[in-house]
């Protein structure tokens, strides 16, 4: 049976917003590593704006897990990569970010600012990884 830890241990601060600095998975006979998802509709439309971009991702990163039968609670890690570096920006991501975990399992997170992605139109990237 695999079973998920997830606590923030002593002696490190509080995280800064949503999500927990350790994650222990024991176990795991399943492990799902989702490729970087980008701002893109199914049908290849990239979305407009950073908040409907990162929206996209978070949809496709639900996509990828329901295409192995994990959900959100499976989640283990998520790397978030932004090309928008303000203070607006990452308070747009935060906010997404908390809209799509909701009152869920936190998983591990790391939000870096790039100065590009594969294509100058995206604003937003999220790779993931989950087991179960």
């Amino acid at each position: 049976m695999t079973t998920i830890r997830r606590w923030n241990p002593d002696g490190i601060a509080a995280p800064a917003s949503h999500y927990a600095h350790a994650v222990l998975v024991e176990g795991a006979a399943r492990w799902l590593h989702l490729a970087g998802q980008v701002g893109t509709h199914p049908d290849g439309r990239v979305a407009e704006g950073l908040a409907a971009q990162l929206d996209a991702c978070f949809a496709n990163v639900d996509a990828g897990l329901a295409s192995a039968g994990m959900t959100r609670g499976d989640l283990v890690k998520v790397t978030v990569y932004l090309t928008v570096n303000t203070p607006e920006a990452v308070a747009t991501y935060r906010a997404r970010r908390d809209v799509w975990i909701g009152d869920g399992p936190l998983p591990a997170a790391t939000l870096l600012i790039v100065a590009g992605l594969a294509s100058p139109a995206l604003l937003a990237e999220v790779d993931a990884y989950a087991a179960n």
